[in-house]
């Protein structure tokens, strides 16, 4: 069977701020699915922030995009043609795919996940490594105990709501950091939240801060790096915890990332840092799944998605990561399921 197939490449590498620029659409030919392949048609696409820097040429913990190849990540899609025993067309389906509307991959790059028992989406948010993130940077990572002050930086973010949503479960005073008052207001009216601070608009972020944390923070979840997490660290506890989780301030920099050190502010606190990468936990994924399906459905988690429709549409949804356009996880409607 033929489909008309479309890919987004990478056609420069960025020079700061990513643009249209730095992406091609192009036309393809699909192929036939040979023994022990299949057909995925892309339902839904995830964006993330990591793939600004896959988009340069250096050295990190997953391979760079190479230029003039298709860029990839989180796909939900469904199975449209089987050339493998182990699926069935219509299955609906999650792999590391790339930015394609059809994807011809053997069955090991991709497992089935259950539409009935979830939204399809929330196998790129809650209930895939997104939520995945949240719960093992948290737990294993952030160890938070009840009574104890949890902050998140980025908490409007896919991974911060997450986050700040499984602290409450654990009984920790959470306080997040976002970027406008829809989202502050957000995470405390919907999601539990404590107490929320719009970093854009206040004049001291320490003293903020420290209003809203008056026993200090025991454990910091970092999810941007730069001048709000220089404010969270001079309010450490002794032996506070930091997950390391990402730096989305610094990305698109081009004149480095320079700041206060943070050497003496950990030696005085005690406290312990720790960067990390969902990857690091992928033999223990169906424990954090099931706790994380079984919140869901307990109405402990609130799954906030925003969806953009249409392949073209992928770029800007990338784009938008960086200037805080989405509450929770961004994603990209490319089709509906056949079947």
């Amino acid at each position: 069977m033929s489909h008309e197939n479309e890919q987004i490449v990478l056609a420069s590498r960025p020079e700061g701020m990513p643009t249209h620029q730095n992406f091609t659409y192009e036309t393809i030919d699909t192929k036939p699915p040979q023994q022990g392949e299949v057909v995925v048609k892309s339902l839904y696409i995830s964006v993330d922030p990591y793939m600004r820097g896959r988009m340069s040429d250096q050295k990190s913990y997953v391979e760079p995009f190479q230029l003039n190849q298709v860029v990839s990540g989180g796909v939900v899609g469904e199975v449209v043609e089987s050339q493998n025993d182990s699926f069935n067309v219509g299955d609906k389906v999650f792999g590391m795919l790339g930015w394609r509307r059809f994807n011809v991959v053997p069955a090991e790059q991709i497992r089935k996940v259950d539409g009935e028992a979830a939204p399809l989406s929330a196998y790129l948010s809650v209930l895939g490594l997104t939520g995945l993130t949240a719960y093992f940077g948290l737990l294993n990572i952030g160890k938070p105990k009840e009574g104890e002050t949890v902050v998140v930086s980025g908490a409007a973010g896919a991974v911060g709501m997450v986050v700040g949503q499984i602290a409450k479960i654990q009984g920790a005073h959470v306080v997040g950091i976002a970027g406008t008052d829809k989202k502050v207001q957000y995470l405390v009216e919907e999601l539990g939240f404590d107490s929320a601070i719009n970093y854009k608009t206040v004049d001291n972020m320490q003293s903020a801060l420290e209003g809203l944390c008056p026993n200090g923070v025991d454990v910091y979840f970092d999810n941007v790096g730069g001048e709000i997490s220089d404010a969270v660290l001079n309010l450490l506890n002794p032996f506070a915890r930091i997950p390391l989780c990402g730096a989305i301030s610094s990305y698109n920099r081009t004149d480095g990332d320079l700041g206060p050190r943070v050497q003496t502010k950990l030696i005085k606190s005690r406290a312990g840092i720790q960067g990390f990468i969902v990857g690091d936990y992928a033999d223990r994924f169906s424990e954090g799944a099931k706790h994380l399906a079984k919140w869901l459905s307990e109405g402990k988690l609130v799954n906030e998605e925003t969806i953009v429709e249409g392949f073209d549409n992928v770029p800007d949804a990338f784009l938008g990561l960086f200037s805080g356009e989405n509450l929770g996880k961004q994603l990209v409607k490319v089709a509906d399921p056949e079947y």
